[in-house]
């Protein structure tokens, strides 16, 4: 089969490589009909590559059609369509008993003392073949994937992997009152569908902040407040959000951009730093006194009301991160923050997806869709943020009849 392999910093290529098969009775292989490019994926490309090996298959948020299944899948069948959740889980254990999925004791990277496993993404997270490919090999198939109908297109579903969940939880974590105000920092899908998601739970007032202009335009064509951080400096973009907020902040932050934030050039040169060693030097280097990107963060703790939530739901990394305690500590705020949980949030989702009206707007997020054998340049301009790209999806051309 083709798949899109990781072989190096800013090297990603379409080769030809074995294809997956059944390996215990719980298995599916899917044939991949869309595959997101997500934001986390671009970490991979440029600030995490130490923990990836030449040759990994990259992406993690695939849906497709089941072409082979283990004696143990349950009620799931070839020809079924299914999305697959990014993070593997089991169903069963004690975590996902607490519906904590993303922390499944059955799947989790205990020798890296990480929570479940990931398609495509890293080995810290178990170096599982990722779904930016023809065909994908799904673990735990008894439980995982999302069966879906054949009538509407993969847009509609294809962020049930791993976007809509994510913004659902970080929502759900951002704790806003109803009626409230939310300041959403990043508006990469998973900030516009955060900024969506927080409107149609009933927040009063949504507040975007992004320096993307495409990405604010999408933010206020569906009736969210926005910043152009950009146009002002960091204290005015606090102040442009104390000033619609009555002067005390909004009741709930969600920081949607995560390790790699505009505006810490002093972090940035320390995060680079690092992938000038050996990939062991390096990987022990990031485990041990890896630094983030913080500006988002800071600015989410800063603008909060004082009692007030910050739901981080970016990816973070390091592990030395200087952290502002004590505005935390004297505003005494409340932080959630981790993996999404994704099954947990489907039964909420699924009918959205699926409603007449779309309301959650799953039809304006993809920006480009591209082929297979077009994704590393679209991993090149979403990197670079060039034109107007904001989402990215593979899509396999054999299966335009669901499109």
């Amino acid at each position: 089969m083709k798949a899109l392999v990781w072989h190096g910093k800013r090297d990603v290529r379409v080769d030809t490589v074995q294809d997956p098969a059944i390996q215990e009775p719980t298995d599916a292989i899917i044939e991949v009909t869309s595959s997101g490019i997500c934001g986390s994926d671009l970490h991979l490309y440029e600030v995490l590559t130490m923990f990836l090996n030449e040759g990994d298959i990259l992406g993690h948020e695939p849906m497709g059609i089941v072409v082979a299944v283990g004696s143990e899948v349950g009620d799931l069948h070839v020809g079924d369509r299914v999305v697959v959740p990014f993070n593997i889980s089991c169903g069963h254990c004690f975590m996902c008993d607490r519906q904590l999925f993303a922390q499944c004791e059955t799947t989790q990277v205990t020798e890296q003392d990480k929570g479940a496993a990931l398609f495509g993404y890293t080995e810290l997270y178990g170096s599982v073949p990722g779904g930016q490919a023809e065909l994908l090999r799904v673990p735990h198939a008894d439980f995982g994937p999302i069966k879906v109908g054949n009538e509407l297109p993969d847009d509609r579903y294809v962020y049930l992997s791993d976007v809509l969940p994510t913004a659902w939880q970080a929502v759900d974590f951002a704790d806003i009152p109803d009626g409230g105000s939310v300041v959403v920092i990043g508006l990469g899908a998973i900030g516009q569908m955060a900024s969506r998601i927080a409107r149609h739970r009933g927040a009063g007032l949504v507040i975007g902040v992004d320096l993307v202009p495409e990405r604010l335009a999408m933010a206020r064509r569906h009736g969210i407040d926005t910043i152009d951080a950009s146009a002002i400096t960091g204290d005015e973009v606090l102040a442009e959000i104390r000033h619609r907020t009555a002067g005390r902040g909004p009741d709930s932050a969600i920081d949607a951009v995560g390790m790699e934030a505009h505006g810490s050039p002093i972090l940035e040169r320390m995060q680079k730093a690092a992938g000038v060693f050996p990939d062991r030097i390096a990987s022990a280097l990031t485990e041990r006194f890896g630094v983030d990107r913080l500006a988002a963060l800071v600015l989410a703790f800063d603008a909060v009301r004082r009692g007030g939530t910050v739901s981080v739901i970016g990816v973070y990394g390091g592990m030395k991160d200087p952290l502002p305690m004590m505005t935390m500590f004297d505003k005494g705020l409340s932080i959630r923050m981790g993996q999404a949980h994704v099954k947990r949030w489907i039964p909420d989702l699924l009918p959205l997806v699926e409603a007449d009206d779309d309301p959650l707007g799953t039809m304006d997020l993809a920006t480009h869709h591209v082929t297979l054998d077009e994704a590393p340049g679209a991993y090149r301009d979403f990197q670079a943020k060039n034109d107007g790209m904001v989402k990215a999806v593979i899509t396999n051309s054999a299966f335009a009849s669901t499109q």
